[in-house]
């Protein structure tokens, strides 16, 4: 037979062997014990932590004729059938590839048959918040007044995604991340049935860049058995997660809060060179900081998280550093994080990240310069040429910042009032203009009503594109909607540009949101920076209509009362302008904001 992996080899086959979920084992089992089980459950929890074993154990639980004390037996047919998935009676079914409303009912049509073997019908559901609305639906019913011997198993990553009516018909197990200290304890008995020699500190590398899922442990182990050759050292481990040493991290962090810039970058360029993800360098420096800040407050709690992996230089950095320090310092670093997502050059912002962290953090206060010259006593510089060389590299790395963001933004070479976009330089070597006579119409109707509806299905509607329809459309929203038509905002120009060039896309969006609300809508895309101006020129364009709708619509409208039945506030009962009245009624109030010119 062909090699499987780890994770599939010792998928767990009791609830005993489930780690890390005592809790939720423990209340399925007494449940199967004295026959209180019930006819739909929902499994819930982040990836790799036991959900859909839980589900299969159950099935099995279930079914079972030889059940001692909640487990099942695994030697029966019925067992041996779900173990190896022959059973015809559970059905287990991806939501993310099913997802439309004819294979929920095709389930609801069969789930009124008996089941032929087994005693019991279960129907385990994967990733099921992918379900559409409509599915949703048309599981309600049969959620709600299941046929005999049927039993559902909801299990999902993302709970806040399904509907509240069908989590209310379920029993809802939240499945947690699984510690480092559980994850570390079942490598060991794995290796140990393999008989596979390991490092403990290979092992707790491996532990924590899983996460809390066991199933990545396992692929992590699995790949780090793989490429050294059935053997786990920590170099080994090091090199597969992309983690960095610990003896090399020491160091960074002690030449950092030394203010050693030249010693803390060529640290870094050693660090780069061994090929170490910069992501993942910027992660163990945030886990590294949060580490010290709980060992600041609770030193127990660090030692046991880390299984006792807590050296006197770590204890010295908790001692010496300030928790204000570690807190700016985990800024920088989640800054810099946030911004080497659309960055190629991640080099150059670890550069930077690396200078701001050996930066004082004393204000510019007189305080501040009268504890400068102390700072200085302590480290006192004597080469004037190698500070000079440092402020020359400081330079160079700041204008390669600035080459990079300027690559990324559209303004003007000079900041002037109300300037339009499209003066600019273009991005991409060409700048889409909007489309004006596909917004203005949408504009004419447009009713906070209608965009506050869009604005509900939204997130069903993002679940219903591919995932690189869904990547595209993850930076944009709804600023305007009418009965016929709706306007969408990019926050991104290059984004908005290739969005105005896919027709397909547009017309799927359309025929989606048809299949949601019962009718289509007319699609129209405009960058969100030029929002603002297509929102007040339209305004402007129409100011005499919108006056004369305004007057009209008032004309049998009571007075309003005399200035002396007025509350004295100046924000009590003062008459608007048409203008006003109409925008809000566009882009609701909380969007509108009013200036005296």
């Amino acid at each position: 037979m062909s090699y499987q992996a780890l994770y599939r080899v010792w998928r767990p086959q009791r609830f005993d062997e489930i780690v890390g979920q005592q809790v939720i084992t423990q209340t399925l089992k007494n449940a199967l014990i004295t026959g209180q089980t019930s006819h739909a459950y929902l499994f819930t929890g982040p990836r790799g932590t036991g959900k859909t074993s839980a589900a299969k154990i159950f099935a099995k639980a279930v079914n079972c004729h030889h059940l001692k004390d909640g487990e099942p037996c695994n030697e029966c047919a019925t067992c041996k059938a779900i173990t190896q998935g022959r059973l015809n009676d559970v059905i287990e079914i991806d939501a993310a590839s099913n997802n439309g409303v004819e294979e929920i009912r095709d389930i609801r049509d069969k789930a009124k048959y008996a089941p032929t073997e087994a005693d019991y019908k279960v129907y385990i559901i994967d990733e099921v918040h992918m379900l559409s609305t409509g599915a949703f639906n048309a599981l309600l019913k049969t959620l709600e007044e299941p046929p005999a011997n049927v039993v559902f198993i909801l299990a999902t990553t993302e709970p806040q995604k399904i509907p509240l009516t069908i989590i209310s018909r379920t029993q809802r197990f939240d499945f947690r991340r699984i510690s480092t200290k559980d994850s570390f304890d079942r490598m060991v008995y794995i290796l140990g049935q393999k008989k596979i020699t390991y490092d403990e500190k290979a092992l707790m590398v491996i532990a924590k860049a899983a996460e809390g899922g066991m199933r990545d442990a396992l692929s992590i182990l699995d790949q780090a058995l793989s490429f050294g050759d059935n053997e786990i050292t920590l170099k080994n481990a090091l090199q597969v997660t992309g983690s960095v040493n610990h003896d090399l991290l020491n160091k960074y962090v002690a030449e950092i809060s030394d203010q050693q810039v030249s010693a803390a970058l060529e640290t870094l360029e050693k660090v780069l060179a061994e090929g170490k993800d910069a992501n993942r360098f910027i992660e163990d420096l945030i886990n590294f900081c949060r580490n010290l800040l709980l060992y600041q407050q609770d030193p127990t709690l660090i030692v046991d998280q880390e299984l006792g992996d807590v050296d006197d230089q770590f204890k010295t950095f908790a001692a010496s550093l300030s928790a204000e320090r570690i807190y700016k310092m985990i800024d920088h670093l989640n800054n810099t994080q946030q911004q080497m997502r659309f960055t190629t050059h991640p080099d150059v912002y670890m550069e930077v990240l690396t200078i701001k962290l050996a930066q004082p953090t004393t204000p510019a206060t007189n305080s501040g310069a009268e504890k400068a010259p102390v700072k200085q006593a302590k480290k006192p510089v004597t080469d004037s040429a190698e500070v000079t060389r440092l402020e020359d590299q400081v330079k160079k790395l700041a204008d390669q910042v600035k080459q990079l963001e300027s690559q990324k933004s559209t303004g003007a070479s000079k900041p002037t009032n109300n300037i339009n976009r499209s003066n600019g330089p273009k991005k991409h070597g060409r700048q889409v203009k909007p489309n004006l006579s596909k917004i203005y119409p949408v504009l004419e109707n447009a009713t906070k009503k209608n965009l506050v509806q869009l604005k509900e299905i939204w997130p069903d509607l993002m679940s219903m594109l591919s995932v690189t329809q869904r990547a595209l459309m993850h930076v944009a929203q709804p600023v305007a909607a009418s009965e016929k038509g709706a306007v969408i905002a990019f926050n991104y120009a290059f984004l908005y540009e290739q969005a105005a060039d896919d027709g397909d896309l547009r017309q799927l969006l359309s025929d989606d949101i048809d299949k949601l609300v019962g009718h289509d809508l007319k699609i129209a895309y405009v960058d969100a920076d030029q929002w603002p101006e297509i929102r007040q020129g339209y305004i402007q364009q129409h100011k005499a209509d919108l006056q004369s709708n305004n007057e009209n619509a008032t004309s049998d409208v009571e007075e309003p009362p005399a200035e002396s039945e007025q509350g004295t506030d100046g924000d009590l009962q003062e008459s608007k302008d048409p203008l006003v009245t109409k925008a809000e009624a566009l882009f609701g109030s909380e969007t509108v904001e009013i200036k005296d010119d």
